[in-house]
């Protein structure tokens, strides 16, 4: 349904209260009394809005429901101060690599953290994902035509995330095949400052979390999480909350993938006046965590029903689904699933004439009940919708018997595991380590290289000292 609808860019999904307020009022002036979030946090307009009024509105970027050609940068910067994240990876550092892209992506592109589980990693054509080394990111590829992510063979520094980016852009009429392609031609039409991949990504699980109310940051702030279960957020409300956050000096609003928003920094003196607020407003912020964690199409009538039946179920039986989330999926659309489960709605046979058939569904579940693994195994298949929630609770009782145990094997695999020392090389200017098992694809230098063998005008990948500014080093692996 989003492509049906007019939706206004929102960088990242981050966004001032004076922004949100001008366009609660620019809404409000087209005639609107409310306005939806998309799970790319970007904002919709849940009515269709003529183009000759979408010309005449000024100083925010309005996509007509027509055009297809331009994407939202989907980022995590909602996930720092609420959750895990990676410890070089703060707020500013967000905005400062928002603001290089001066242009209008049309690619989806995420700028993720992988230490977080509120915004998806992998969702993107483009997949910005942070790495333990300070101000650089893993980069994982597909394209519009391509079936599976692949790894950028190179870390990608952060103030040329957006230069890479706008550069694969230029890229496409070639019709780049492969990564390999698109590093070679990034590699010959810019001069960045990559790093060599030392290590594979590594995801954590973390568990799905409870984004809805008044909770801490730290001694004297609060974030408060927002969450309606139609996502047709009130003009009024919205034009009052954002008044509120003037008041306080209240910096940036983020909107979530889950069709919520976020407001961090709310001062501890302030906390009884907000839920003063929210009470004369009627707003609840205390939804069951069991309707949370759904992802549903925007403006689905069919799907918000389907969620509030199964919800109802799991409640009367009392079903636990901490962290597991649930997407429901429309047959029209191919979808590259982020939550844990999915309900997947069967396209209709054609030809039927008058003849009425029952709707059917397909569960799956992502390996593990992992999103992140990027792996789904279907569970059953053409099922009538009453039989949904004992399947959904067959699932969600499996999910917790097999909760941790996949830590467990890899600690028992591990074991056995014997420690053995390696000959790698270090720079003594910067301390990037070349090791052979790697080589360094940024220099066009093959996994399984020796040191010994490096060209003599080899430089250092990272502050392009000479090759004997480099010291051999012994390292400890773990070997089977």
């Amino acid at each position: 349904m989003r492509n049906n609808l007019s939706r206004i860019i929102v960088k990242g999904g981050i966004l001032s209260p004076s922004e949100l307020k001008y366009i609660a009022e620019t809404a409000e002036n087209l005639g609107l009394k409310s306005i939806s979030f998309g799970s790319r946090q970007d904002i919709l307009f849940p009515q269709l809005i003529p183009q000759e009024k979408i010309d005449e509105i000024e100083k925010i970027e309005i996509i007509d429901h027509n055009n297809a050609s331009s994407e939202n940068i989907v980022s995590s910067y909602i996930s720092v101060d609420i959750s895990s994240h990676t410890p070089w990876l703060t707020g500013d550092r967000y905005l400062y690599i928002l603001e290089q892209f001066r242009y209008l992506p049309k690619l989806k592109i995420n700028i993720t953290d992988p230490k977080q589980r509120l915004v998806p990693l992998f969702t993107g054509h483009l997949n910005f994902v942070a790495s333990e080394h300070e101000n650089y990111w893993y980069l994982y590829i597909r394209l519009p035509h391509w079936e599976e992510n692949e790894m950028y063979p190179a870390l990608i520094y952060s103030w040329d995330i957006a230069k890479i980016a706008h550069e694969i852009e230029n890229i496409l009429q070639e019709e780049p095949e492969t990564v390999e392609m698109i590093f070679d031609l990034v590699s010959d039409a810019l001069d960045t400052n990559n790093r060599t991949v030392d290590k594979p990504l590594d995801v954590p699980f973390v568990p799905f979390p409870y984004y809805e109310g008044m909770h801490k940051i730290d001694l004297d702030k609060y974030w408060l999480g927002l969450y309606w279960r139609n996502n047709q957020y009130d003009l009024a409300f919205l034009k009052a909350m954002c008044d509120l956050c003037a008041e306080y000096k209240i910096a940036k609003i983020a909107i979530t993938p889950w069709k919520s928003f976020i407001v961090k920094g709310i001062p501890g003196e302030a906390k009884l006046d907000w839920e003063k607020f929210l009470g004369k407003f009627g707003i609840n912020v205390r939804h069951s965590s069991l309707e949370l964690n759904w992802h549903l199409p925007v403006a689905n009538e069919e799907a918000i029903k389907l969620k509030k039946f199964l919800v109802t179920n799991f409640d009367q039986n009392d079903i636990s689904t901490y962290g597991l989330t649930f997407g429901i999926t429309e047959y029209a659309r191919k979808a590259y699933y982020f939550t844990s489960i999915v309900i997947e709605k069967n396209k209709p046979p054609k030809n039927l004439g008058d003849f009425t058939i029952r709707d059917t569904y397909n569960l799956l579940h992502a390996k593990n009940f992992d999103p992140y693994t990027r792996e789904y195994e279907v569970y059953v298949q053409d099922v009538d919708m009453v039989e949904l929630p004992g399947l959904l609770m067959e699932l969600s009782k499996l999910y917790f018997e097999q909760l941790g145990t996949e830590k467990t094997e890899k600690k028992a695999i591990a074991k056995p595991k014997e420690e053995q020392e390696f000959n790698v090389h270090q720079c003594k200017e910067c301390l990037t380590i070349y090791d052979p098992v790697f080589g360094d694809f940024t220099q066009g230098i093959e996994a399984g290289t020796a040191f010994e063998d490096l060209p003599e005008d080899y430089t250092c990948s990272l502050c392009d000292a000479s090759k004997d500014s480099f010291v051999g080093k012994k390292i400890v692996k773990q070997i089977s």
